[in-house]
Order: structure tokens, then sequence, then C-alpha cells
């Protein structure tokens, strides 16, 4: 399938596709063989991992609200009371948009951040934008000290001064990671940023399959790798990418945030390799919708995750998923 699909280019859609149907092989696989993914990939490395929480808002927990209205000390304390010691956050995202360019209308041009109280975006961070920014930090240093570990999502926003800029004024706040601070086409530029700044770059979710990582890893432009199983590859190409970072001595944490089959493959993967750093989740999706979609939770307590001994992925769709009101189902009648 992936020699197929990369006559036109692979890393889009057709990856996707490919990862997806990759993960239902392993579970089913599992399930045939009676076992969880974990043991059909050769086993637990450990019996449980560290989270942390990425600070999406959905029903009970408005996590990302309680960031951007000045209240990111007091969730640092409430996720330190679930056992959860680190976040992720992205305090710069508000003053920036894609390198591509703000959605706004035509002809209007945003000049040395003086448009920003127009709402107008750019890649431009002007001074008071920046202190802003670091001031969500501070809160959170402020009350949680070093108890919490602060992870900062760029969401590829930012050209490489900026990204340096923003980077060394967070070194006084002992950063866990910097993720995709700058688009991911260019390991160069990330080379030249990893040279500049102290604080450990992680490199993410939007890499596609062990081609994509190896640039990354071989030319010394990451610390910390975060594939995303289901969009990278699966299993099968995810493990080698694990693998490869093992090799160079590089921690390894998956993504989340796109739905419970993929945290759930995850997991099995983060308890199976030895380099397992911590897993991403959202804790209003875990207490959520994820649990609208798949008939068993994901055993997460005291900040961290377990597996139980269940054969394959260990869940499966709610058997009304397709079913319910408002679902929406396509089949093709395409045989060929």
């Amino acid at each position: 399938m992936f020699s197929l699909v990369n006559f036109c280019g692979y890393a889009g859609a057709e990856m996707r596709a490919i990862s997806a149907i990759d993960i239902a092989l392993w579970d089913l696989a599992g399930q045939h063989a009676g076992q969880p993914i974990y043991n059909m990939l050769g086993g637990r490395s450990r019996e449980s991992i560290r989270v942390y929480n990425t600070c999406v808002g959905y029903g009970k927990y408005q996590d990302y609200s309680a960031v951007m209205e000045g209240r990111a000390g007091e969730l640092a304390l409430d996720l330190l009371g679930q056992g959860i010691q680190a976040m992720k956050i992205w305090p710069f995202d508000q003053f920036g948009t894609t390198l591509a360019g703000p959605a706004q209308p035509r002809g209007e041009v945003r000049i040395w951040g003086a448009a920003s109280a127009a709402g107008v975006l750019s890649h431009y961070l002007d001074n008071a934008e920046l202190k802003k920014g670091l001031a969500i930090v501070e809160d959170i240093r402020r009350a949680a000290g070093d108890k919490m570990a602060i992870a900062i999502e760029g969401h590829a926003r930012w050209d490489l001064p900026t990204a340096v800029r923003i980077a060394r004024a967070l070194e006084p706040y002992d950063i866990l990671w910097l993720e995709e601070i700058m688009p991911p086409d260019n390991p160069e530029a990330y080379v030249r940023l990893k040279s500049a700044t102290r604080i450990p770059l992680c490199q993410s979710e939007r890499m596609f399959t062990r081609f994509n990582f190896r640039q990354y890893i071989e030319k010394n432009a990451a610390d910390i790798i975060m594939p995303d199983l289901s969009w990278g590859g699966g299993f099968t190409e995810t493990r080698k990418i694990c693998a490869l970072a093992d090799t160079y001595y590089l921690p390894v944490t998956a993504h989340d945030t796109i739905g419970p089959v993929a945290l759930w493959a995850a997991a099995h993967l983060m308890l199976h390799i030895p380099n397992a750093l911590i897993q991403e989740t959202v804790r209003g999706y875990l207490h959520g919708w994820y649990q609208d979609v798949v008939t068993n939770p994901i055993p997460v307590e005291n900040g961290s995750l377990t597996l139980e001994a269940r054969p394959g992925l260990g869940t499966a769709l709610q058997p009304d998923f397709t079913s319910r009101p408002g679902a929406h189902v396509e089949i093709t009648t395409n045989t060929r």
C-alpha cells in the first residue's frame, strides 16, 4: 500500500488511511492470539507510563479557557491534585498564525505588531506580546513551583529569528520541551535553533514515517521524538521510528488529542518501547467524548496510564457507534 501511494506522495490522507488499517490489523492479530498488542510487539518494558495534560478545553474541564483567562497557575494546582505533573500549553499562539499569512481581509497588513489590537495576526512577536505569553508560564511557576513540568507547543507559527527569541526567553523557566515552534519542513532550521537554546526541542506529529524523522534524528535537530501512530504509519512504522530514536539515545512521547483509538494504540507502544518518556492525554477527552466512542475508558490514575491484559487494543467501538442519532455513514460499492 505504501509503495502504491508513494508514487504520488504519501504524507497525507493516504498515510492516515494506511495507519488506520495497520492498527486494525494489529488489533485483529491480538484478538486472534488472545494477547494484548504490547505482547504481540514483544512485551512490556514497564507497567505504566506517566501522562501529561494538553490543556484543551472539553466538558467540565475548560483547561484552555483557564490558561487564556489568567488562571494557568490555578489549573496547574488542579492538575497536581489529580496526580498529573506535566502540562502542555501554547501561550504564544494568540499572537501568531501560520507563516502562509493570517486569515484577514485583503490589503490589511500588520506592521511591527501595531495592528494586534485589531485582531490582525502575523508571525512577528513584539515585546509586549512576548511578555504576555511569558506571564502565563510565570503564573504556573508561582503557583506550582518546580512540581509542574511545562511543555510549550508552537503549532508551527514562527520563523527562525522569532523561534530563537521565544526559546531564549523561556530558558529561565526550566521548560520540559519546545514543540514544533517552526514548520517541520526544514530540519536545518531546527539545527540552527537547537544551537541557539538549551531548551529541548520536540519534533512532532506532522512528521510522517521514519523517512521524515530520520532527517531530524541524524542531523541532531531534535531532542524528543513525537510520532503519531494514526498519522504516520500505525504500529508497523512507528516502532521503526522509536527504534531509530533509541539508536541515538533519544526519548519518545506519542501524540494524542485526535481520538481514543489513537490513544489506545499509543499506550500499547509506550508500554512496550524502552525509550518511552511520557504520554500525551487530554483529561477533558478522557472523561468526555472518548467514552462515547469506545467501550472501555483507558485507565489513568495518579498521573500514570496502564493497560489491562485484554486481547488486541483492549477496547472496541460502542455497539451503537454507527447507528446513534447524528451519525454519518458512507458505504462504497466499488469492489475493484
